[in-house]
């Protein structure tokens, strides 16, 4: 099954998250099929970058977000259902 979930990349206590597309069983910062965004917190506010067109490829390919993901798409308007 793949996933659309978080990755940690940056140094420490500055963590940057990449949305990425990877399989479920592959650790959290391992390897992945393809980076579509990036999130940091750290900034106010946040800053959310996605590519919609792949972000939606992926859901319609039935790709399932994580809870965190699918709460990042929704502020960005993106539908996590997939349709």
């Amino acid at each position: 099954m793949v996933r659309i979930r978080l990755k940690r990349v940056g140094s420490k206590k500055n963590p940057i998250w990449r949305i990425v597309v990877a399989d479920r069983r592959s650790p959290r910062d391992g390897r992945n099929i393809e980076t579509i965004g990036q999130y940091n917190a750290q900034t106010d506010p946040s800053t959310i970058e996605v590519d919609e067109d792949r972000a939606r490829y992926w859901l319609e390919k039935g790709a399932r977000p994580t809870r965190r993901v699918a709460g990042l798409f929704r502020i960005k308007g993106i539908d996590a259902q997939g349709s």
